[in-house]
């Protein structure tokens, strides 16, 4: 069951529509970034409001960074299936180095890298806030906004990611697509001020942990409302984009959102909490630099290539799962 503090199939004729496959959804992504923005103290919080505009329009970059990297894929899940309990529930989270050791690097590549990447960058995050390098802070604060939301997401963490194995495809998308998409409104995503994590790896496996433990609830809820309503009630045709899609009912996500009792509010808060806290607390283990609010993002050679790239793909397209 969820801690409490803590791919639905779209279809176009024919066609998978792209909303299907992101995760969170192109709205939550970037709401989270945003939010955490506005949640942080003044001391921090006046550098990063005159950024917010790129932290949050390039929320979305590391998933559409999978359809020009290979290697990006990874960084999105965990399979706790293939690292079982004993990983996932160890008192000193295992390092990526034994990980691979242990593993070797094309399981992990194949079954998920999540809470690895995302520590990694906490410690990037915290070397370029010491060495005051603006630019750099953003495009990382961005990105770990993005990997922090997934690591919220309850089918980030199995290998189950969107029901394939239990008869339930979809669900995935169901989740965090369709549900906000309905409900979004009605969302409270302000949280309290952001705490000082002094060991920033522990809460990562924390949130991951937490995030596991929802599994069985969003699989067997989903289960409850697919079999208390008929096969014909379960999905709908709606007009999107000038097309036909077919899509989880509204009577559905209805029956669905009142069993889920706020979880995906509250994975959205616990998202938003936690990455305003990894920002403050890197800043703080730089040793609270002053920065210059107004000096902007600049982009490499490289950086700019693969913006051309990103660009040319739908804002929400991603990819949960190979």
């Amino acid at each position: 069951m969820e801690n409490q503090v803590s791919k639905p199939k779209f279809l176009i004729i024919g066609l998978l529509f792209a909303f299907l496959s992101t995760s969170w959804g192109f709205f939550a992504h970037k709401e989270i970034n945003k939010i955490a923005v506005y949640s942080l103290p003044p001391e921090l919080g006046s550098f990063y409001k005159k950024h917010v505009h790129f932290i949050t329009d390039h929320a979305v970059d590391p998933d559409k960074r999978r359809y020009i990297l290979p290697q990006e894929a990874p960084k999105h899940y965990w399979d706790k299936e293939f690292y079982t309990d004993s990983i996932l529930y160890r008192s000193t989270p295992i390092p990526y180095h034994q990980a691979v050791n242990r593993y070797s690097l094309d399981s992990i590549h194949r079954h998920g890298s999540l809470p690895w990447n995302l520590t990694y960058l906490i410690l990037q995050l915290t070397q370029a806030f010491r060495e005051k390098e603006v630019s750099r802070i953003i495009k990382l604060s961005s990105d770990i906004g993005h990997y922090v939301g997934d690591l919220h997401v309850p089918l980030h963490t199995t290998k189950n990611y969107n029901g394939q194995l239990t008869h339930q495809q979809g669900i995935h998308g169901l989740w965090e697509s369709r549900l906000p998409e309905i409900y979004q409104e009605t969302y409270f995503y302000y949280v309290q001020k952001p705490d000082y994590i002094i060991n920033k790896e522990k809460a990562v496996w924390d949130a991951l942990r937490a995030s596991n433990q929802a599994v069985d609830s969003v699989l067997s809820f989903e289960r409850k409302v697919a079999l208390s309503l008929p096969a014909a009630q379960h999905f709908t045709y709606e007009e999107r984009n000038g097309s036909t899609i077919r899509t989880y009912s509204r009577v559905f996500c209805q029956k669905y959102h009142v069993l889920l009792n706020g979880m995906v509010e509250r994975r959205l808060q616990a998202s938003v909490y936690l990455l305003a806290s990894i920002w403050y607390s890197a800043w703080m283990d730089a040793g609270s630099p002053d920065l210059n609010p107004q000096e902007g993002v600049h982009l490499t050679p490289e950086e700019m290539q693969e913006q051309q790239k990103l660009l040319q793909l739908p804002a929400s397209q991603g990819c949960i799962h190979p």
